[in-house]
């Protein structure tokens, strides 16, 4: 009888969520004694909040779709979570110089690791992490920079439409000019160009390596029900 284990990604998933509420109860005991730690609060409590549903999606999905995510996306996708909404936003961390910019490479690894599985999934061929590991890691670099370019044009239009400043162009009042206007969009682009190159790197060294690794790459469907346990 093979034994299961809890994964890794799912320890992580624990961590998250039990952190979540451990600040929902601190920071949400002070608000309620009108004695807030952060301005705008109520809004961060929200948000830190719905983090339990960004943590629980995955499973979801699995649940749904009967299958599993690559686990090393489900790492980082995590760790993600918590830098972006409880250090970030609950703890109001992006005041930390570049703290966004570790972020957008976590971004980057993440949206190049989907493309493992999506290129196993369009070859339909079992064999293709042992014949192609330098077309798999290509496509997922490429891929991960293509979807952070989307996300840049979504800044770019929701700053057009609603003037949200999410290209940072502005400063207080100050509207930036020339290079300085430029610098918060390339260093993201950078920094999701670093982040696709890492995963394409690791990518291509576990397949290289140990063909039969591609198993944490791609989506691995279930034998059994459940979602928080696989046997590797």
């Amino acid at each position: 009888m093979q034994k299961h284990r809890i994964r890794f990604s799912t320890w992580l998933a624990i961590i998250n969520i039990v952190s979540i509420l451990i600040y929902l109860g601190y920071y949400g005991y002070w608000y309620f004694q009108k004695q807030p730690k952060f301005g705008g609060q109520k809004l961060l409590l929200i948000e830190v909040a719905a983090g339990i549903i960004l943590v629980a999606l995955p499973f979801l999905i699995e649940w749904i779709g009967k299958f599993y995510f690559p686990q090393i996306e489900l790492v980082f996708y995590f760790v993600f979570l918590y830098l972006s909404i409880l250090l970030g936003s609950g703890l109001q961390m992006y005041g930390v110089p570049y703290w966004d910019k570790y972020e957008h490479i976590l971004a980057g690894i993440m949206l190049a690791g989907i493309g493992y599985p999506i290129f196993n999934s369009l070859a339909n061929v079992r064999s293709s992490a042992r014949t192609h590991p330098g077309l798999m890691s290509l496509f997922s670099f490429t891929f991960g920079i293509t979807c952070g370019v989307f996300w840049e044009f979504y800044e770019f239009t929701a700053d057009g439409l609603a003037n949200l400043n999410l290209q940072r162009y502005e400063v207080g009042s100050h509207l930036l000019l020339g290079r300085a206007a430029l610098m918060d969009t390339m260093g993201d682009l950078f920094a999701d160009v670093a982040g696709a190159l890492i995963m394409a790197v690791i990518g291509y060294l576990m397949i290289k390596n140990n063909p039969s690794s591609s198993r944490y790459l791609v989506f691995q469907f279930k034998r059994k029900q459940g979602f928080s346990t696989i046997h590797f």
